[in-house]
């Protein structure tokens, strides 16, 4: 069987993307309406051990367009630090979603069986054809710091929902017998 791997990719990857978008600025009217400062969000955590706000949207961005970049056998784009505002966070998901949709399928053709060879830390190394390296590492791992960030802004108050989760999937939700969305 062949796997769309530039839908897998990209594709989802992409609606993902957006629909953090519209969890950061429900983050920030929630900020704004209970009257304190948004970059108290940013930097929040679940847990003192874990990563901030900010981080985990770093983390989901990076992750997906070094997957995208991987897969298509180019050079993995380094991870980069400073958005340490919600708007500078935005900015970089908006170049995220870009940067991917930029990607053409073309290039991912053969990448099922590309070699994957990914750095962890100074001794050890992740090796994997593409598809492995795509389900069980690049897609895990994006969703956990995407899931995290929800969770973040959800445990900090803001109303969050499974709509805001999927958003790019409300429009496909009808009654039964295909009349009517739902949210």
């Amino acid at each position: 069987m062949r796997v769309p791997m530039h839908a897998m990719a990209v594709e989802s990857f992409v609606m993902m993307l957006r629909n953090l978008l519209g969890i950061l600025d429900k983050g920030e009217a929630h900020a704004r309406a209970k009257g304190f400062d948004p970059a108290v969000l940013v930097n929040a955590r679940l847990a003192p051990d874990m990563f901030p706000l900010f981080k985990q949207v770093q983390f989901v961005c990076h992750g997906a367009e070094d997957c995208a970049a991987r897969l298509m056998g180019k050079e993995a784009p380094r991870l980069t630090a400073g958005e340490e505002t919600l708007e500078a966070l935005k900015e970089r998901i908006t170049r995220a979603i870009a940067r991917l949709e930029a990607a053409p399928a073309a290039a991912f053709e053969g990448a099922e069986e590309r070699d994957i060879s990914v750095p962890l830390g100074d001794e050890l190394v992740l090796e994997l054809k593409g598809v492995a390296y795509l389900k069980d590492w690049a897609i895990p791992h994006f969703y956990f710091h995407l899931v995290t960030a929800y969770d973040i802004l959800r445990h900090n108050g803001v109303e969050l929902g499974k709509p805001d989760y999927v958003a790019g999937l409300v429009g496909a939700i009808r009654k039964r017998g295909g009349a009517g969305a739902q949210a």
